[in-house]
Formats: structure tokens, sequence, C-alpha cells
């Protein structure tokens, strides 16, 4: 009997290690994987490259997507075999890998046939002294797989954008910011069909905006800013249906706006300030019934804020028409943009009152209206003042202010005069007067001017200062 348990505990404790070993490598086919030499050798040698010669990869890393892994490197599992498919070069963290002083670009990197992602950031930074290339022909060799590739703030990056860039028929995301890419926009980055990021800003891109890049309907941001584009803003961006964010900013862009660019719906930032767009501020706008910024901003654009039915954009948080060449009043359907933080109207040729509706915007933090030729008496109360401060900007509007005692010296507009109450005096110039309207005519007569002082026409001070002496 006790050779019959002592056998039945063995059978279970055998069954037993038998299921744990099947629930284990079920739940983690990684454990026991390798990653083929060829691939480690590549990936040892490509960021060697970048990094420097006194970096020893097998020795620091023998097993660099196991147990001791490489800070920016991130492996996946390919019939049963460890591969790169995330490679980051540059200090993003603490414990990132930095590159050289002077760093060229290492042809091993093309070797990782997996790579999905690719980020140079703050690699290249000698433009003088050791400028580098962005190689051309070998991005072939990972059009396969990679679906984002970035290169942030290398000043040391130089040329143009390589043709090949629009052959990488899986990118999503296509991120060069800040570097000192020069040339123009390749028309082929129109191929990218499955792109959703696109930023090419902070760079010195010439010439026009490709006209193919609106047929990227997957496009959810596009970045174009601070380089120096010219030409017009196709048409054709009207097509990008599914963006985001478009900037544009900081270029020498020209001509109207078109009225296409009502057809983005979903859009909830648009600028397009520091350019050189003009014509009139399009009624288009108000079909953006998504957008939450608007920055049109240093542009001859003109036209009358009237043209816009503000009303329809409720979810606007910041309007910046600031130095566009406006004229027109104020409407009032601005004070309907109940979401409103910032209101940029500052240095344009806006007339007539200003809505006293706007302070009950509840989020509005700064409204600058500055530069104008507003005219009346601003009718905000103290409390408007005192959370405003210097962020409600009325100053240089000649004949505008504020009443005389409506509020402390120390919530005063900035920069806006007190109100004078016009004091018209009316002389009764009948008989019982002693001077009659000869002697008008005769003080009238003797050159002096007519001007104000301190509320009262001078020369009705003349006259009151005669009549009195007659008097006596």
């Amino acid at each position: 009997m006790k050779k019959l348990k002592r056998t039945l505990s063995i059978s279970i404790f055998v069954l037993f290690i038998f299921y744990f070993s099947l629930f284990c490598n079920g739940e983690d086919e990684s454990v026991g994987a390798l990653m083929e030499k060829t691939e480690q050798e590549a990936l040892y040698s490509a960021i060697q490259g970048f990094v420097g010669k006194w970096w020893n990869g097998s020795d620091l890393y023998p097993d660099p997507c196991g147990w001791t892994p490489i800070q920016g490197v991130t492996c996946d599992l390919y019939n049963g075999f460890w591969y790169v498919t995330d490679l980051s070069i540059g200090p993003i963290h603490e414990n990132s890998l930095s590159c050289a002083q002077n760093v060229d670009f290492n042809s091993h990197l093309f070797e990782l046939k997996h790579l999905k992602s690719l980020s140079f950031f703050n690699c290249f930074v000698s433009p003088q002294n050791h400028p580098i290339f962005i190689p051309t022909q070998e991005w072939l060799l990972l059009s396969s797989n990679l679906e984002s590739l970035e290169f942030r703030s290398n000043p040391g990056l130089i040329g143009t954008i390589p043709i090949t860039f629009g052959e990488l028929k899986n990118l999503q995301s296509l991120v060069l910011i800040e570097n000192g890419l020069t040339g123009v926009i390749p028309e082929n980055l129109g191929n990218l069909t499955k792109l959703k990021r696109l930023n090419l800003a902070r760079n010195s891109f010439k010439g026009n905006i490709p006209h193919r890049l609106g047929g990227l309907n997957h496009l959810l941001i596009l970045d174009i800013s601070r380089n120096s584009l010219s030409g017009f803003l196709p048409s054709t961006f009207g097509g990008m249906t599914s963006l985001l964010k478009l900037d544009l900013s900081g270029n020498k862009l020209e001509g109207e706006i078109p009225n296409e660019i009502g057809n983005l719906k979903s859009l909830t930032l648009l600028d397009l300030s520091n350019n050189r767009f003009s014509g009139t501020l399009t009624k288009s706008i108000e079909e953006l019934t998504s957008l939450e910024e608007l920055v049109l901003s240093n542009n001859p654009i003109g036209g009358e804020l009237l043209n816009v039915e503000w009303g329809d954009l409720m979810g606007l948080g910041v309007l910046d028409l600031s130095n566009t060449s406006l004229t027109g009043v104020i409407p009032e359907s601005i004070a309907e943009l109940k979401r409103l933080r910032f209101l940029g109207l500052n240095d344009n040729n806006l007339t007539g009152l200003i809505p006293t509706k706007i302070e009950s915007l509840p989020y509005v933090s700064a409204i600058y209206i500055h530069g104008n030729n507003l005219t009346g008496e601003l009718k905000f109360s103290e409390w408007f003042y005192g959370k405003m401060e210097r962020r409600f900007g009325a100053w240089n509007n000649p004949d505008l202010c504020y009443p005389v005692g409506s509020v402390p010296a120390g919530y005063a507009p900035f920069g806006v005069k007190q109100c004078q109450e016009e004091e018209v005096t009316r002389f009764n110039l009948d008989s019982k007067s002693k001077l009659g309207s000869s002697n008008w005519n005769h003080v009238a007569s003797m050159g002096f001017s007519v001007y104000r002082v301190g509320g009262l026409n001078f020369l009705g001070y003349v006259m009151m200062v005669l009549n009195f002496n007659f008097l006596i």
C-alpha cells in the first residue's frame, strides 16, 4: 500500500512539472529566444559608429534584447529570433546613447531590416566643423517595415531631403525638425499615403509647397513652419480632410487663403501667421467648426471681422488676428465665444466702440486691442481690470478713454486716458448783457485762437472775463 502511494505521488509530481513547463512556454515564448548573430553584430556596429569606438556592445550588453537591454533599443520576435524594431540615438533620456563629437552616418544601420522606428536627436551638431548629409540610396533597404523616421535638433545635418524618402511606402511619421536642411520639399512626399504626421519645421527650405501633399488624406499633423517657403497655399490642401493641425507660420507665403480651407472640418489648429497672405478674411473660416486655435497674425489680409460668423466657432480658445490690416468694428458675436482664452486684435485699423459683453467671457485671460482707432468710453468693471491687469491692452487708441472715478488708480487700464467732461458755455447775448454781438465779433477779430483748456473753450473763457469786467 505504501509502495502504491509513493508511486502515485511521483506520478503527480511529474505531471505537475510537465504542465507547469507547458504553461511557462505558452505564457512567454521569448524565454530562451536568441538574436541572430548578424543582427547582433549589425546593432553593435551601428551604435558604435554613432556613439564612438570606446563603446563595446558585446561586453557591455551581451544580450541586448534580453537581460542586458540597451537604452533606446527595442526588439521584437520574428520566427523565434529577436530583431531590432526601434532605435533611438541621442540624449533623449538620462541613460540614452549620445553621439560622438564628430560622428559620421554609419551604413551598418541599414542592415537592421526589421526597423520600424528610427530617431536621431541632437546627434549632428557642428555645421561648420563637421557637416553631415543624409544618405540617399540606402533607405530603400528599410522600406518594407519603417513606419517612423525622425531627425530632431541636428544643426549639423545639412543638404536636401533625399528623394528616396518618398519611396518609404509604409511611413506613418516623418519628422525633420530643427535641422540645417535646405532646398525644396520633394514632390514625391505626396506618395506617402499612409503618412499621419509630417513635420519639417525650423529648417531652411525654399520654393513652393508641393501640390501633391494635398492628397495625403490620412494626415493628422502638418507643420512646415519657420522655413523660407514662398508662393501660394495650394487649394489641394482642402483634400486633407483628416487634418487636425496645420502650421505654416513663419514663411513667405502670399496670395489669398483659399476657400477650400473650409473643407478641413476636423482642424483644431490653423496657424498661418508671419507670412504675406492678402486678399480678405475668407468667410470659409466659419466652416472650421472644430477649430480651437486660429492664428493669422502679421499678414496684410485686410477685410472686416463682420465677414465671418464667429458664433459658429464655439470651440475657439485662441483668436489672434493682430496686425492683419483689419478694418470696421469689433462685432458683438466675438462675445459668444465662451471658450475664448486669448483675443488679439491689436495693430489694425479697427474703429467704433468696444463691446462690453467681452467682459463676460468666462475663461478669457488676455485681450489685446491696442494700436487701433477705437473710440468711446471703456465701461468695464473694476473686477475685470483687476483680473486682466496688463493683459488687457487698449493703449494707442487716441479717442478711447475710461470714465473719471470708475476705477481706482491702481486698476486703471494701462496707457488709456481719463475721459474729460466737455463744458460748453453758452452766452445769452441779449439786451440785458453789456456785451453785445458786436463785441463778440470784435473779440473774435482780435486773433484769439479757439482751443480747449481743461475742458473749457478758450474763447469762451476770454468772453467770461470780458463780460465780468463790463459788469463791474
